[in-house]
């Protein structure tokens, strides 16, 4: 990457997170990047504001049990029928019985790692403490993990999500991904929107940043408005190339977003079948925002379309 950096004269950019596996190889990457840049190379690297998560549910591609015998004879029923069936305790005992099956070792370390398995709840709770992990529960109740995590799974008619911070949770805090995001180098990025969309709902990102990390974190310091408007403004749009846009100036683009910051929260996501071939995919709302304008013109109001379609093929610097 560095050497492609000057060759070309661009930024070359990256994903940087923190693996459970190697919790601080996050800062070796930073120090690197820091040294590259003292040799002419820009490299930037990307940082989520939240964990890479997996949203596990009856509904989702995966959960704990989806590779169990006696689920996989259940899976291709409607939700309601298989929600009554696994509410059966004879069912619900062979379940519990059973070994997943066929599993790759990625699936099975998520299905079997029960310390970091959360419940989601309302609000969601995208930095929970230890003790409200499944594995907290169960021993807090006398139970196996497994057990509380089938149970968990058939609350709102089966409904219910479960987080599994997979990326950026190895100390089962924010502060890591404080210090990645407080680096001078560092831009906001991977806000997933489309791929995983059956397991993963992070494209609620930007709002998470000012919800959580200005205003409601209570888990460790927060991060400055401005910071973060900043980050998702400005920084990003220099990086591209977007010279146009990002700040609030005469002569740049009226690119605004309109926000009742007080207002401002996330609902929990929630599954929807809407892609072709009644494909599922994670959906989630947010309530605060009261207009985004695209060119000065109006696009959204109070999270509804307006049908105005200003914008146009966009390119960066060449």
């Amino acid at each position: 990457m560095e050497r492609l950096s000057v060759e070309t004269g661009r930024p070359v950019s990256f994903a940087l997170l923190q693996s459970d596996f190697d919790p601080t190889q996050w800062r070796r990457l930073l120090d690197a990047t820091d040294a590259a840049a003292a040799r002419g190379a820009r490299l930037v690297p990307q940082v989520a504001g939240r964990p890479t998560g997996l949203l596990l549910g009856l509904e989702s591609s995966f959960h704990p049990f989806a590779f169990h015998p006696t689920y996989r004879e259940l899976a291709a029923l409607p939700l309601a029928e298989r929600v009554r069936k696994l509410r059966d305790p004879a069912i619900r005992a062979k379940v519990l019985g059973e070994k997943p099956e066929g599993v790759l070792p990625i699936v099975a370390f998520i299905a079997g790692s029960f310390h970091k398995l959360f419940p989601l709840g309302d609000p969601p709770d995208y930095e929970p403490a230890p003790e409200r992990s499944v594995k907290a529960m169960a021993e807090r109740a006398g139970l196996r993990p497994e057990e509380v995590a089938y149970d968990l799974l058939l609350e709102r008619d089966g409904r219910e999500l479960l987080y599994f911070p997979l990326l950026n949770y190895a100390n089962f805090d924010f502060e890591p991904i404080r210090e990645m995001l407080l680096h001078p180098r560092t831009v906001l990025g991977l806000s997933d929107g489309g791929a995983h969309c059956g397991i993963i709902c992070d494209a609620s990102l930007p709002t998470f940043m000012l919800t959580h990390w200005t205003r409601d974190r209570k888990r460790g310091e927060k991060l400055p408005l401005e910071a973060v408007v900043a980050g998702q403004t400005r920084k990003t749009a220099e990086l591209y190339g977007l010279d146009d846009r990002g700040v609030l100036a005469p002569g740049m683009l009226a690119d605004v977003n309109v926000i009742d910051y007080d207002a401002l929260r996330l609902s929990p996501p929630r599954m929807v079948f809407d892609l072709p071939a009644s494909g599922r995919r994670l959906v989630q709302h947010a309530e605060g925002y009261v207009a985004t304008l695209k060119c000065g013109e109006p696009i959204f109001e109070n999270g509804e379309p307006t049908g105005a379609l200003p914008g146009k093929l966009v390119r960066g610097r060449v």
